[in-house]
């Protein structure tokens, strides 16, 4: 085989890999749509928890960011292809919306915004890279993204204190729940051999 022609078999393989497969789809959309179901559960649950740390240092209510991001990075980490993230964050905040939330159709202008955030750093890294460090970095890009969509929304005209407070909150906050917790999450499901047709899990076996 000619050096042309070994090129242009890895080229069309690595086409392939980065195409969605029919079991793709209906994973990614479960688990967007049970994302958005834990996504109403911690709109109900993130308010009782907030109050009293905007109180103690007001923008430190960033801190509960992370429970509106980890689908997009879960849903990557699981799926491995272009696009995983945003479409796993943007179900999850439609099903939010669907159900009834306080901050009704921006929901799911949210979820895009954070979605793109955690999809940036995997494509800048060519879908090549699933471990630890990046998800890590996933989460913290998705948290820089909510805390600037935060701050335009919903906090326009904050201070200098509260701005930064209130955007290495959610950047904290999404690196450990949407990244750390979301890595974690998946090895566990991956030893289980739920994830043995997808290459996380043929990567954890090995």
């Amino acid at each position: 085989m000619t050096d042309f022609q070994t090129i242009h078999r890895t080229e069309a393989w690595a086409s392939r890999a980065l195409q969605w497969r029919v079991i793709d789809i209906v994973v990614a959309s479960v688990i967007g749509v049970a994302s958005g179901l834990v996504f109403v559960l911690w709109n109900i649950a993130s308010n009782p928890i907030s109050a009293p740390l905007s109180a103690l240092l007001p923008g430190v209510q960033g801190l509960v960011g992370g429970g509106w991001l980890f689908a997009g990075v879960l849903t990557a980490l699981i799926i491995r292809k272009p696009g995983a993230a945003l479409y796993g964050e943007l179900l999850a905040a439609s099903v939010s919306a669907l159900i009834g939330n306080q901050w009704g159709a921006l929901t799911l202008e949210s979820g895009i915004v954070q979605g793109l955030g955690a999809e940036l750093v995997f494509a800048i890294f060519l879908y090549k890279r699933w471990g630890l460090p990046i998800a890590i970095l996933a989460g913290a890009a998705s948290g820089l993204a909510l805390a600037i969509n935060d701050l335009i929304l919903w906090y326009p005209g904050s201070g200098t204190m509260f701005t930064v407070i209130y955007t290495v909150s959610a950047v904290v906050s999404g690196a450990v729940v949407a990244g750390v917790l979301a890595w974690f999450v998946v090895k566990a499901i991956a030893k289980t051999g739920a994830l043995n047709r997808f290459a996380v899990g043929r990567h954890v076996r090995r």
